[in-house]
């Protein structure tokens, strides 16, 4: 995987990482938008990791550290790219970074019906704890 880069996002990367996100991210979130992105990458400048392979966008991955627990959000890799690695590097760039900031569990979101999404986290060593149940507020329209 030597020809794979993987960085922090910058502001001028955020509108390829949204048009990546409609490619190759299962589902859209209420914050994929501009004014969303913009704060996360301005609250946490190395929060939205991106992979690049020959200067093309193959994968993102969101690693958010809030000071007490690790989130992991927009794993996706491009179509063209899976199986080769790029998520399995993406997370492991998230992962030493919550090491770094202090961080103890990572835990991601994942679609109950994307089965794809769920052999690839369970092959990083991921598990599902069926004792959680997410509870979800939209705070706006």
């Amino acid at each position: 995987m030597s020809d794979l880069r993987i960085r922090a996002a910058t502001p001028d990367d955020l509108d390829a990482a949204l048009a990546f996100w409609k490619l190759a991210a299962e589902g859209t979130s209420i914050s994929d938008d501009r004014a969303g992105v913009e704060r996360l990458v301005a609250r946490d400048p190395e929060s939205l990791l991106l992979a690049e392979r020959d200067g093309e966008l193959v994968g993102t991955v969101i690693a958010g550290f809030d000071g007490w627990r690790c989130h992991l959000y927009r794993l996706a890799v491009h179509p063209d790219a899976r199986r080769q690695g790029v998520g399995s590097a993406l997370l492991a760039a998230a992962e030493e970074r919550f090491v770094r900031l202090g961080g103890r569990r990572g835990d991601a979101m994942v679609l109950n019906r994307n089965e794809r999404a769920q052999h690839a986290w369970r092959a990083a060593g991921y598990a599902p704890e069926p004792q959680w149940t997410r509870w979800v507020k939209h705070l706006t329209d």
